[in-house]
């Protein structure tokens, strides 16, 4: 038996303002190609569906999309809610889904769904929860932390010991590396120790956008399908692909393997860095996709007018721009989108950004005059004329 495991496609995310819907499709239709060529028995997908717990309507058009492309391949899939999903939303249908071969998780009620798969497996599903959620079934002993809500969960599970038992939850397991696009509690009062999966072949991990092993490499977090954040600009996504064998020479786990199946964005997340002219140069600017979304860092000394202006017209996806040298925050899209602030108001945090430092008295009526803003207290035009720059 072969399945895909896939998490954390957060369909409607947007990154430092730029929407990634359309990424999010073309990367949906790789999937779906790669289950054409692969002909996997199912697909398992492990939270955080939307990126948002009321997601508008185009984002749902793209998921209900791609679950019927899915069951027009009669291909089963199994869905559990994560944390950005509202798991209310993710049940709605649910058991008219399931004619479909569409299992969406149901809402958490203190038990796991199981089903009884093909060749000797059972896989459990386990949504999203919090402390909250698993105290209303079980309110003895007191529960406080995520790492005991789970472990009382898992240990009303008696997995086969004669079958290949897959577990397939989102949460944060202790250990595992994080990315700056992921939810986490200061603290890690949300963190879950590896061992609560020691009863179970293989454990299908979402929240994590990193792919990576937990513990071995059958506790498993396949990672998001995109780029969602820099922290992950030298991160290869892929699809996992995890094989259950009909036999194993040493015991039922050993029936268990995992492989990866790169996956190519439409446009890629990375970062640059330089003075502004050298990244200007088209030998420079073509050695990757120019439309690429980047953070860039300009390493100029000096006072660099315009920068973003004059990269956005080589690179019109800039995301992010640092200046190596200066202090002043990073120049992301959502602290230059307009806000309800007057002209002069936005172009003296424009400056301030741009240069490291407030604009002077002078500099300020210059703007005033050009912008037709009144004059400050005690100001008075020059004899001769209007200000100099």
């Amino acid at each position: 038996m072969r399945l895909f495991h896939i998490s954390d496609l957060h369909i409607g995310k947007r990154v430092c303002g730029f929407s990634m819907l359309e990424d999010q499709k073309y990367i949906l239709r790789q999937i779906l190609q790669l289950c054409d060529e692969e002909k996997p028995d199912g697909v398992l997908i492990a939270g955080d569906l939307y990126d948002k717990s009321l997601p508008p309507a185009e984002t749902v058009e793209t998921v209900d999309w791609f679950l019927s492309q899915l069951a027009a391949r009669a291909l089963p899939a199994w869905v559990t809610s994560g944390n950005h999903d509202s798991a209310e939303r993710v049940a709605y249908g649910s058991q008219m889904m399931e004619k479909a071969g569409i299992h969406m998780a149901r809402v958490f009620d203190g038990r796991l769904q199981r089903f009884s798969l093909s060749d000797g497996a059972d896989l459990y599903l386990l949504p999203f929860v919090r402390p909250a959620q698993v105290r209303r079934f079980f309110p003895e002993p007191a529960l406080e932390t995520t790492q005991q809500a789970v472990e009382t969960v898992l240990a009303e599970t008696l997995p086969d010991p004669k079958k290949v038992n897959i577990l397939m939850m989102h949460q944060f397991l202790a250990g595992a590396s994080v990315c700056d696009s992921e939810e986490c509690f200061v603290g890690g009062s949300d963190q879950v120790n590896v061992s609560v999966a020691d009863r179970f072949d293989y454990v299908a991990l979402g929240h994590l956008h990193r792919p990576q092993g937990v513990g071995r490499e059958t506790v498993r977090y396949c990672g998001s399908p995109l780029k969602y954040s820099f922290s992950e600009a030298g991160h290869q996504k892929s699809v996992t692909v995890v094989e259950i064998a009909e036999e194993a020479a040493k015991g039922i786990r050993e029936r268990v393997t995992v492989r990866t199946i790169p996956l190519v964005p439409r446009l890629d997340l990375r970062e640059i860095r330089g003075p502004i002219r050298e990244l200007l140069r088209p030998e420079i600017s073509r050695q990757g996709n120019p439309e690429d979304y980047l953070h860039v860092t300009l390493t100029d000394e000096g006072e660099v007018p315009d920068a973003l202006g004059r990269l956005r017209a080589v690179y019109p996806n800039v995301m992010r721009l640092d200046f190596e040298h200066r202090e002043n925050e990073a120049l992301d899209e959502e602290m230059i989108l307009p806000e309800d602030k007057t002209p002069q108001e936005l172009f003296a945090e424009f400056f301030a950004l741009q240069n490291g430092r407030e604009m002077d008295a002078r500099q300020e009526a210059v703007v005033r005059e050009a912008l037709g803003c009144p004059k400050g207290p005690g100001e008075r035009n020059e004899p001769g004329g209007e200000a100099e720059e």
